[in-house]
Formats: structure tokens, C-alpha cells, sequence
């Protein structure tokens, strides 16, 4: 069934704009059922008995109790999950986050026109919050080692980490959806309803979000724009600290650094920081411009990304592996690639839309829409409708090809297992009969990665219909792949 439309919205966003993410219980399923799949994801694949734990791997002789020891569920059980210390660094460290965004400088940009009219301003210098974060952790490091207390809390404390965020990322979107009834038509503040968040179902229009840019003033700070903030701030900073974090665990088990989680460190901060170097071309993407921000991208970019992301460092901490000269060069080739595809196919588009004549892009071919927007159909733009997004895709196998064929299992000290490798404290750790088995853990984000590109072409391929009628047919019939060139 349609989603109901609501008649006391502004006359911007009053059109037809059907459910996604499978409606209200898809909604529900994602806003819940990932956070256990992140649960699952830390339990099971552990430092305690192995990746994944042993009584996984026979699961008709599995026994609770057993199972709740190899995984290290907390003594006290659910209340384990959660601590009020940690709770409170967690918000002290989206207050560091805030205080930067307004005191740090910065470049302000105009965004695009609104549907109700109208362009508002935004503030642009994570790469700089990013960095001078990073020093500090890096001055901290240079004078403590992997004892460095920011690493050490971390990993000490990933589980409750977890928890805190997650219930942070709750609060975030309920709050947005609440003030969200407060926007109403022609708001001088340019405040309006995303087009897909006002179906009159309170879980779906809770989990895609409301209003489009909720933004709030905070005393002594100012005013942030919530979205913006969120898109490329905290949680991709996050990202890079977990990773960190990691690093020194793996040197504090073993008293050395592989160059495989140096490797993965390394590729993934330069995503992270590239992206926040070109944070005013995040203007144009269908986050700023099209959702609302609701429990999707408060949980997806606070929670999601640096917990999910980082699963490969933290396998790695526990199972290190060499990858050698002609490993490494092997991935830095599969980046390469895919790094160059992403970079140089945005960077045409963000020219042509810049100045049509630029004589980089003066020779590519387009189609002159009635909305009065080009769209190329030569160049990049020509191989595939989102060649972009399979660059981004093959940037993602550099993240998880380090780990190999992954699983381990962890023996006691003095085991003198065949091919184990000792921690300092004595254990050993060994690939066993886990061995492949870790794969599920450490290769999950490609396969998740796919889908979710495969998802945002779909999506927007629906909002171009709409905005370009039969000028998007005539599109598709000249640019056949999708993502894949020749493929898909």
C-alpha cells in the first residue's frame, strides 16, 4: 500500500513518493536488525577463543553456557553491554566533534537550490577537525606507545562503545523527528519536509527522516547543521581511530606492527580524508539533497561505518598476517585502480556541471534535458550511469584481501600447536579448522558494499525518472551499464 500523504505540508515536497527500504518493516528490520548483526559480528568473532568461536563450528554439540565463555558475554549479562562512563566519553566526543566544526576555520559553500527555494549555507572543515585530531593522537602515541589511553580505551571498551552509540544514534533521529513537526510551509529558515519522510507512518518516516536539513543552535557553539555534520565527522573520524586503536592492540599481543593492518590503516584514512578534502561535493549527493535525516543516516553514519569498517584491523590485531613486497603491491594495484576510476569520474562531472566550456570537458557529449540539466553521455559518464560507484566498489577490496583466507582459532599457552603463532602473554593462535570460516567476518563488507551501491543506483535511478521523464529513457538507451561496465 502507498504512503499516506500528509495535506498540511509545505507545497514543495506534496508529490508522490512511494516507500522504500521494503516500508515500515524493512525500515524496522534495518534500524534493529543491524545493530544485533554488529552484536554478532563482535561475539563471534573475538579475542578470547577465535574467529569465529569454536563452538560455532559445530553447532549440533553447541552449548549455551560454553558458547557465552568463548565469546566473552559480560558476567553481569545486558547490563554488561552498557557503561555510564563510557557513555559519557561518548558524548564528550561528539562535543570535541561540534567545537571543532564552529571554532576550527572553514570554507562556507552554498548549497543547492531547495524545492521550496531558497539555498542555504553550510560550513565545510572536517579534513582540518580530522587532522588536528589526528596530531593529537599522534603526540600522544609518540610519547606513550600503544598505551596511549585513547587506544587502550577503545579496544578495552569496543562492546560498550558499541552500545552507547548506537542508543546516541536513536536519541539523534528521535529528536530530529520530533522537531520536524515543527517545520511549516515557506519556513523562513529554508526548514522543509524531505519528500520521502512525511508517509504519516511514524517508523518509516522515524527511520528515512522527516525534514531534509534539521539544524539546531547549541549554546556557546552555534548553529550546526545536523546532517552535514554527521555525514563525513564524527563516525569516519571514528573510522581511523578504531583502526588505530587496533594497530596498537596488535602491537601490545604481539610486540610488533604487520604491515597487512598497516596496509588496511593506511587505505582506509586516505578514503576517509579524500573524502572530507572534497567535502563540498557531498552537496550534490542524494544525502544532502534528497533524505531526510533520520535513524538511516543517524545510525548509518555514527555507528555503522566505524564499527562495521574497522572489522578487518580488528581481525587483524588478533591474527596478524605479512603480506610481503608483492602482496602489497598487489593491492596497492587493485586501489590504484579503483581509486582512479572513482577520483577522475567524479572530478568530470563536478567540472562539467562547474563550466560546460572548460576544456577538459568541452569535448564530452550530452543530452539536453526539458529540466534544463545535462546529461553526459560520453567520456566516463559514458562507460557507465554510476561508473563512480564501481570505483568505490573496487576501492573496497583492498580492505579485506589483507586477511586471506581468514579464521583462527586461540590455544592456551603451551600448547606448542604446529604453525601457531604466540602472543607475549603465551597464547597461540592458530588458522585450525576456523580457517575460511573468518571470511564471513572479514569479507562481509564487500558483499555488503555491492548492495548497497546496487540500492543507491536503483534509488536514484527512480528520482531521475521522475525529474526527467523520457529524457531519462532516451539516457538509458545510449548509457546501457549501470555500475559495472559491459556487466551490469
Amino acid at each position: 500500500m502507498a504512503p499516506k500523504q500528509k495535506q498540511d505540508v509545505a507545497p514543495a515536497v506534496q508529490h508522490k513518493h512511494g516507500y522504500e527500504f521494503g516500508g515500515p518493516l524493512g525500515a524496522a528490520g534495518v534500524s534493529f536488525g543491524l545493530p544485533i548483526l554488529l552484536y554478532i559480528f563482535n561475539f563471534a568473532c573475538n579475542d578470547i577463543s577465535g574467529c569465529p568461536a569454536p563452538s560455532l563450528l559445530h553447532p549440533k554439540s553447541l552449548d549455551l553456557e560454553t558458547l557465552k565463555r568463548e565469546v566473552g558475554w559480560p558476567a553481569n549479562g545486558f547490563c554488561g553491554l552498557l557503561s555510564l562512563e563510557v557513555t559519557g566519553w561518548v558524548l564528550a566526543y561528539f562535543l570535541f566533534s561540534a567545537i571543532l566544526y564552529r571554532v576550527l576555520p572553514a570554507t562556507e559553500v552554498v548549497g543547492t537550490q531547495l524545492a521550496g527555494g531558497g539555498r542555504l549555507k553550510y560550513r565545510f572543515n572536517a579534513f582540518s577537525s580530522t587532522v588536528f585530531t589526528l596530531s593529537v593522537c599522534a603526540a600522544g602515541t609518540i610519547a606513550q606507545g600503544a598505551e596511549f589511553p585513547v587506544w587502550t580505551f577503545i579496544s578495552d571498551n569496543y562492546l560498550q562503545l558499541l552500545t552507547s552509540t548506537i542508543l546516541f544514534s536513536y536519541a539523534l533521529a528521535t529528536f530530529v523527528y520530533v522537531r520536524s513537526f515543527q517545520v511549516k510551509p515557506a519556513d523562513p529558515e529554508f526548514r522543509e519536509l524531505a519528500a520521502g519522510g512525511h508517509s504519516g507512518n511514524i517508523m518509516y518516516d522515524w527511520f528515512i527522516g522527516r525534514e531534509l536539513n534539521p539544524r539546531i543552535t547549541l549554546p556557546l557553539i552555534g548553529e550546526i547543521d545536523i546532517k552535514e555534520w554527521m555525514e563525513l565527522r564524527p563516525g569516519m573520524l571514528g573510522w581511523i581511530l578504531m583502526n588505530c586503536a587496533f594497530i596498537a592492540k596488535q602491537y601490545r599481543l604481539y610486540g610488533y606492527v604487520t604491515d597487512s593492518i598497516v596496509l588496511i590503516t593506511v587505505i582506509q584514512a586516505f578514503y576517509v580524508l579524500d573524502g572530507q578534502f572534497m567535502e563540498p561535493s557531498i552537496l550534490t549527493t542524494i544525502d544532502i539533497t534528497t533524505d531526510g535525516f533520520g535513524c538511516m543516516l543517524s545510525f548509518g553514519d555514527l555507528v555503522w561505518v566505524p564499527f562495521l569498517y574497522s572489522t578487518q584491523t580488528r581481525y587483524l590485531a588478533v591474527h596478524p598476517q605479512t603480506l610481503g613486497l608483492y602482496g602489497l603491491a598487489a593491492v596497492s594495484a587493485v586501489l590504484a585502480a579503483g581509486f582512479s576510476i572513482f577520483r577522475l569520474s567524479n572530478n568530470q562531472k563536478n567540472a562539467f556541471r562547474l563550466n560546460p566550456n572548460d576544456p577538459s570537458v568541452a569535448h564530452l557529449k550530452y543530452i539536453e534535458t526539458k529540466a534544463g540539466t545535462r546529461l553526459l553521455v560520453s567520456g566516463w559518464w559514458g562507460i557507465a550511469r554510476h561508473i563512480n560507484y564501481f570505483g568505490d566498489w573496487l576501492q573496497s577490496w583492498p580492505y579485506s584481501l589483507p586477511t586471506g583466507i581468514a579464521g583462527y582459532t586461540i590455544l592456551a599457552a603451551g600448547s606448542q600447536a604446529d604453525g601457531a603463532i604466540k602472543m607475549l602473554d603465551g597464547r597461540e593462535v592458530i588458522a585450525g579448522e576456523a580457517r575460511g570460516w573468518g571470511m564471513v567476518f572479514t569479507y562481509f563488507y564487500i558483499l555488503y558494499f555491492a548492495v548497497l551501491l546496487v540500492h543507491r543506483d536503483g534509488r536514484d535511478d527512480e528520482k531521475c525518472s521522475r525529474k526527467y521523464g523520457e529524457d531519462w529513457e532516451k539516457y538509458k538507451k545510449i548509457v546501457r551499464s549501470k555500475i559495472v561496465p559491459y556487466v551490469y
